[in-house]
């Protein structure tokens, strides 16, 4: 096969496939009973036609058969006046006449028999087209069905083009969701376990234990002096520790002095 031969059989098989994804068998079936009316309705202008002929027809031999009936009263007449002259010029004439009617009538059972054939091509063609027309109907109805058919068993099992690409989207949410919420529980387990600062509790968290932290080191500090005050400088004095006295301001020594005089 060569290449020309086997492109063109490519692209016609192509075009095939293409024109029957295209193809709607209901619209096809439409066409093909439109055309029909269209052809019963040439058939029934033939049958005007060819009946409007042969009344035409008629009507001629009707007025030579007139005309005819005419000439012989004319040539009874003639004979009756002895003008036998004017009788054979009007048997001639109504001669002539009879050889046009009968010519005409010849034509006039042509067109009748014409007339009969397409009346009866008609009527058998319109019967054609009536169960066409039943047939056509209940193919559409079939097919209809079985299309909704089809498309609700796609649309029940997902295996349709829509129905395909909601799944994928559903199954995109459901698998943002399910990262979404397991991101959002790992980040409250590590806040919960301390590996991870509330950042936005981390400014008033410091300010706060800044302030507990001074109050408790404050606590601290005036506890641990009334301790030493109570405890230490007593026994210092009783030692008579000079050294301590002389070293401490003269408020101190004023009231170690004091605490002397009175234990004395």
């Amino acid at each position: 096969m060569s290449l020309m031969k086997r492109i063109s059989l490519i692209f016609r098989s192509k075009a095939n496939k293409a024109l029957d994804r295209a193809e709607d068998p209901r619209e096809t079936l439409d066409y093909s009973y439109q055309r029909q009316l269209e052809l019963l309705s040439k058939v029934r202008r033939g049958v005007a036609d060819v009946a409007t002929s042969r009344k035409r027809v008629e009507l001629q031999v009707n007025q030579l058969e007139q005309q005819a009936a005419k000439l012989q009263g004319q040539a009874e007449k003639a004979i009756g006046a002895g003008r036998e002259d004017l009788a054979r010029e009007a048997l001639t004439r109504k001669s002539g006449l009879s050889s046009q009617i009968t010519s005409l009538k010849e034509q006039q059972a042509t067109l009748q028999g014409e007339e009969d054939k397409l009346v009866l091509a008609q009527q058998r063609l319109q019967a054609k087209v009536e169960a066409f027309r039943t047939r056509k109907e209940t193919i559409k109805a079939t097919y209809t069905a079985a299309e909704a058919q089809t498309r609700i068993g796609e649309a029940m099992s997902g295996i349709g083009e829509e129905m395909g690409d909601v799944g994928l989207a559903i199954q995109r949410a459901e698998d943002k969701t399910a990262q979404m919420q397991a991101r959002g529980q790992a980040i409250d387990e590590l806040i919960a376990s301390g590996a991870l600062d509330d950042a936005s509790q981390v400014n008033a968290g410091d300010d706060i234990a800044r302030e507990l932290d001074a109050l408790s080191s404050g606590s601290d500090v005036e506890a641990e002096l009334a301790r030493l005050k109570a405890g230490s400088a007593p026994q210092a004095i009783e030692a008579g520790d000079g050294d301590i006295l002389a070293d401490a301001p003269e408020a101190v020594r004023a009231e170690g002095d004091g605490t002397e005089g009175g234990r004395a």
